[in-house]
């Protein structure tokens, strides 16, 4: 969501839920560790996030430091990873009603990284639902994807936005951090939808 009103009921609603939702997963997680021999102190994992969401990323580095693993991608190899055997799903709002409450909250909301996804299935419905962007500029979209979620986006009405997908130095895509420049014509686009800018 771009240009949300930080102090949305809706917004803020939705955003607590999906923190008590990490948490909760997170407890999850660490009870498999637990039970694969390989636990981390999730306790001073929460308690160090400070309300703040606690991420597979920690989770990781967690292992890492417990001796579990040599290093973040090792433990996304062997336990945190999608089908892992500490892999624990996410829980949460469709992407529809995600749509509906950055609507509520006055923001723009654009599918990020169509590409990564891959759910190319979902966009039509999506922008039927009041969906406004498209990113189509993302560090790990090749030439053929940025032309293809380009002409989709154009075909079905909506604006275009543009990320490197930064979480950090120590991310996969560190590299890309500011490597990333959505052209001027389509940022002027994207901030016409915003009604308090």
């Amino acid at each position: 969501g771009y240009f949300v009103a930080r102090e949305s009921p809706a917004l803020t609603a939705f955003l607590e839920a999906q923190i008590e939702d990490r948490i909760r997963r997170a407890r999850a997680v660490a009870e498999r560790l637990v039970g694969l021999g390989t636990p981390v102190d999730m306790d001073t994992l929460i308690a160090r996030a400070e309300g703040r969401p606690v991420l597979r990323p920690h989770i990781a580095q967690a292992l890492v430091s417990a001796g579990h693993a040599a290093d973040e991608q090792d433990a996304f190899d062997r336990f945190v990873g999608e089908g892992r055997p500490a892999y624990v799903a996410r829980k949460g709002s469709t992407p529809s009603e995600v749509v509906a409450i950055i609507r509520r909250a006055g923001g723009v909301s654009s599918m990020a990284h169509p590409g990564v996804t891959r759910r190319d299935d979902l966009i039509p419905q999506l922008a039927a639902d009041g969906l406004n962007a498209l990113e189509v500029y993302h560090t790990d979209h090749d030439a053929d994807e940025t032309a293809r979620y380009l002409a989709m986006a154009r075909h079905l009405g909506l604006a275009v936005t543009g990320g490197s997908d930064f979480h950090g130095f120590r991310s996969k895509h560190s590299n890309g951090f500011g490597t990333i420049q959505l052209p001027a014509a389509d940022f002027a686009a994207l901030r016409r939808l915003a009604p308090c800018f």
